[in-house]
């Protein structure tokens, strides 16, 4: 059927999303799930708004979410847009607000949709390597663009970029949109909201799949200048002008104002990430400084794909990239509930202890 597709899919290499395997007894740590529950009052929104409502449209401005957003960040709800998941919302603003004739710069390592959607919309990019540490460094994007993009903290190495270099990077770059991809920086990193009053051409990009434990709802958010998310709300309603459904709606606000429960939630996957960084180096592993649900580690002796592939067998299921080269040998591991990160590494010292001469 390929004699059918138009030349852009035809040149498409789509993005690959975290494995979802059906396996016995599965301990799964790899596409950065929140290991506990939505928020109860979250959970009782959903089940209140199953009714003869659903017959009906739902909101197409979203107005009682984003006024709950607004609220939370002390913004107004004209500087909040929201999606069908932060993906989408991504999609939006890299047509609405980075497709111009100089390139779009990102990190060479870092989420890897952003390539993917500068391939579907026909944006010219530029990849800025890391340093030598894994970190971003802010003198690397001062060069003539159509745009920045970037996560705080990045992923998948999870360390997280400063805030004084975030507004340094700001100040300097006035002429095109800095978006930062905040989907983990309630794990420890500093968020760049409160900038937005005096930047406008800040972008912050929020999901509530991590510390809002609703990766099943699909919903992300946008905040920003009043002028950039009239740019965002044109494209989603040239798109589809309903892209969040009436649970989704009532789920995702609810969620949004259990301000205690969010940061209750946010507190133990810190906690059990401490732990779990300081158990993996006791083991050999170099683990990057991480500001998210999750850690990037390579061990001095054992190559990532291995490891993986022997945790598997085991019905542990993490993640690994093979491309680019450099991140090979680093396993991805979402941080997982206490007992979860316990079975872990009780498989990791047998594997270690059973598989010396293992390669890297």
């Amino acid at each position: 059927m390929s004699r059918y597709w138009s030349s852009v899919v035809n040149g498409l290499t789509p993005y690959v999303p975290g494995e979802q395997p059906k396996l016995p007894d599965l301990v799964k740590l790899n596409t950065n799930e929140c290991p506990y529950g939505p928020s109860p009052r979250a959970l009782a929104a959903l089940r209140d708004a199953v009714g003869d409502t659903l017959r009906l449209y739902p909101d197409p401005n979203c107005d009682s979410l984003r006024e709950s957003i607004a609220a939370f960040y002390k913004l107004k709800p004209a500087q909040v847009f929201v999606g069908n998941g932060s993906d989408e919302v991504l999609a939006h603003v890299f047509l609405a607000l980075l497709k111009h004739e100089q390139p779009v710069l990102f990190p060479d390592i870092t989420y890897s949709f952003y390539p993917v959607y500068c391939r579907l919309y026909g944006i010219e990019c530029r990849q800025v390597p890391l340093t030598g540490s894994f970190e971003i460094r802010v003198d690397d994007y001062l060069t003539p663009n159509g745009g920045i993009v970037f996560p705080n903290p990045n992923a998948p190495t999870g360390r997280p970029l400063a805030l004084s270099e975030i507004e340094r990077l700001l100040r300097a770059n006035t002429g095109s949109v800095v978006v930062v991809d905040e989907a983990y920086v309630d794990f420890g990193a500093e968020s760049a909201v409160g900038l937005i009053g005096r930047y406008p051409q800040l972008l912050v990009v929020h999901t509530l799949s991590k510390s809002r434990s609703l990766a099943g709802l699909r919903v992300g958010y946008a905040l920003g200048d009043t002028g950039l998310i009239e740019a965002l709300c044109r494209v989603k309603d040239s798109f589809n002008s309903y892209p969040l459904n009436r649970f989704a709606l009532a789920g995702a606000a609810a969620a949004i104002e259990d301000r205690t429960y969010f940061e209750q939630i946010c507190a133990k996957v810190i906690a059990t990430r401490t732990r779990l960084a300081s158990e993996l180096a006791a083991l050999g592993f170099e683990v990057l400084p991480s500001a998210a649900n999750f850690v990037f580690a390579r061990h001095d002796r054992h190559g990532g794909a291995e490891l993986a592939a022997r945790l598997r067998e085991r019905s542990i299921i993490v993640r690994h990239f093979n491309n680019p080269p450099r991140i090979a040998p680093f396993l991805r591991i979402t941080v997982g509930t206490d007992a979860q990160c316990e079975v872990l590494i009780a498989a990791l010292r047998a594997i270690l202890a059973q598989n010396k001469d293992l390669s890297p």
